[in-house]
């Protein structure tokens, strides 16, 4: 790691050593099959993810990274190719497993929790990869989650926002089944349909579909569903996300992946998220005259 003076999303040496096995494991191999240009690495991986975490956190572009960080072309390739082969995902499948166990869990989920959030889209896209949510009236990309019961992500789809619940809601299913076959209930929101709970029993998974109870007024949480809004409302603290800016669909879906892989290594190491508000310190007020 260089000598700088860090910035607040930078890894902790405690959060470092929960990542850095998996990026180490991805250079080896990566370099076994000879695609580092017979070259040896000339960039330090705790950098160049603390430079991702930075955009993440911040939803800066690219090319407004700092110059004390590796160059914006470099973190943005790296960040690709760790995108395209999974890196992000794994790392996420690994820190879950690690809180889960840390809070008296077993390491792989008995029950899951789907849900979908719309967001708008960056001028820059490609109107083909965009669609509109006529429910919600929002032109732009549905991300599509399933989390287990305590709000840790699984799995993530991002679509055309034109897409049915149901329809990432299969694929998502098809994912999760394939990767964790441990459990046999799933709950998901009225907006899923019924072809969706028959698709889940053929995978033998008994799905429920949970709703507001008849004649609630105001803000009532879902029973099971609160579960899965929250875990987006702990997303929305990486700014990246507040609309969605990735070119590519799997970039999004990386991008979902690297924020959540950061909550969960502060959890794991007792760490708080930074926000913008100081707890200890009262907002500054000015008094007229």
């Amino acid at each position: 790691m260089s000598k700088r003076r860090p910035y607040p999303s930078d890894l902790s040496d405690a959060r470092w050593e929960l990542a850095e096995p998996v990026l180490a494991a991805w250079r080896v191999e990566r370099r076994g099959r000879a695609l580092e240009f017979g070259r040896p690495p000339e960039h330090d991986l705790r950098d160049i993810m603390d430079a991702i975490l930075y955009v993440d956190r911040t939803g800066v572009q690219w090319r407004y990274l700092p110059h004390d960080i590796p160059h914006w072309n470099t973190v943005c390739g790296y960040f690709a190719k760790w995108a395209d082969e999974g890196v992000f995902a794994q790392l996420n499948g690994l820190l879950r497993q690690l809180l889960r166990k840390k809070e008296g869990r077993d390491a792989e989920p008995s029950a899951c929790v789907i849900d979908a959030q719309s967001v708008k889209t960056s001028t820059s896209l490609l109107a083909s990869g965009q669609g509109i949510d006529a429910g919600k009236k929002i032109v732009g990309r549905k991300r599509s989650i399933v989390t287990d019961t305590p709000g840790l992500l699984l799995a993530v789809l991002v679509t055309a926002a034109s897409v049915q619940d149901s329809v990432a809601g299969a694929r998502l299913l098809d994912q999760v089944a394939a990767e964790h076959p441990t459990f046999p209930k799933a709950w998901a929101d009225g907006g899923c349909r019924r072809h969706l709970v028959e698709h889940a029993a053929t995978l033998g998974i008994d799905m429920e579909i949970t709703a507001r109870r008849p004649g609630t007024r105001g803000f009532t949480p879902i029973p099971k569903q609160w579960a899965v809004e929250r875990t987006y409302g702990w997303l929305m603290l990486h700014r990246r996300l507040a609309r969605d800016y990735e070119t590519l669909p799997t970039r999004s879906e990386a991008v979902i992946h690297a924020a959540m892989a950061d909550l969960m290594a502060r959890r794991l190491t007792s760490e708080n998220t930074i926000s913008w508000r100081d707890p200890k310190k009262p907002p500054k007020r000015t008094i007229p005259g």
